[in-house]
């Protein structure tokens, strides 16, 4: 839970603090969690909660979007750099937008995991993944081929 929140927020310590509070939690309602797979699922929507409402409470402090448009040579594969610049673009994103492409892709959720994680419809999802890696593929200038969406969008 601690890497979740640590991605989410790109805040060391307000990502211990989530982590230490969503694990005392747990603690105290172990009696309702039922599973493992409870206890999983639990814990992750408690924690992305916890970062979405730490994240709303914070003053907004982050550089818009629109700010951080370059031109740049296509990513090499484990560039610290582009793995950087891509964490800061999905730290731009609204709250319930970046608890999305967490799940999907450091938690490897699918949509339909995510959208009863977040109680949120499964379009909605869908939705967010689509704008989202719309506008990292425009700020991180990568070409996209038109009709080529992400598999995990398709409907069914």
């Amino acid at each position: 839970m601690f890497g979740l929140a640590l991605h989410f927020l790109r805040d060391r310590p307000a990502a211990e603090e989530i982590a230490q509070d969503v694990f005392l939690a747990l603690h105290k309602n172990l009696r309702s969690v039922s599973s493992d797979e409870h206890a999983k699922y639990w814990l992750r929507r408690v924690t992305v909660q916890r970062c979405i409402d730490h994240t709303r409470r914070r003053p907004a402090i982050e550089m818009p979007l629109e700010d951080a448009r370059e031109i740049g040579v296509a990513p090499v594969e484990n560039d610290v750099f582009v793995r950087e610049r891509l964490r800061r673009l999905i730290g731009g994103l609204s709250p319930d937008a970046r608890a999305v492409m967490i799940l999907r892709y450091q938690e490897d959720l699918s949509p339909p995991e995510i959208a009863a994680t977040l109680s949120m419809p499964v379009a909605t999802v869908k939705s967010h993944l689509q704008r989202s890696l719309g506008v990292l593929r425009e700020k991180m200038g990568v070409a996209t081929t038109a009709g080529t969406p992400d598999p995990s969008l398709r409907s069914g």
